[in-house]
């Protein structure tokens, strides 16, 4: 008789781009994480207990919001520090999405096109 197999538990999540180093240098910066691994093709964030990686894609087409995009990620903050939080990710080089269907939380582009929310509604 097979041992039971365990759950599986997610390891990271990964987003494709052209520049992995660009990426993973921003969400570092606007997360607070830091770089814990790169290469040519790939570059991993650490981010407490999660992971996210930038993986090289050769073409890369840039996703659409709304439209292509498969997943994204919600990033959460106090509701007080929506606007400011929206200037950091500025800063670090995120720019707002021209649609926002909400005016509950503020749809972001990272440098690769992938939306992000920021939102003061947590899960």
């Amino acid at each position: 008789m097979d041992a039971p197999v365990r759950g599986a538990r997610i390891a990271g999540v990964s987003l494709d781009c052209a520049d992995p180093r660009e990426l993973v240098d921003f969400y570092a910066r606007l997360l607070d994480g830091r770089v814990a691994w790169a290469n040519d093709n790939a570059a991993g964030v650490a981010v407490g207990p999660y992971t996210l990686v930038a993986q090289r894609v050769s073409p890369y087409t840039r996703p659409t919001w709304p439209g292509s995009s498969i997943v994204h990620l919600d990033l959460t903050c106090e509701p007080a520090d929506l606007a400011a939080f929206q200037r950091r990710a500025e800063g670090c080089g995120a720019e707002v999405a021209a649609f926002q269907p909400d005016d509950r939380w503020v749809v972001m582009l990272d440098p690769a096109g992938h939306p992000f929310c920021l939102t003061p509604i947590a899960g």
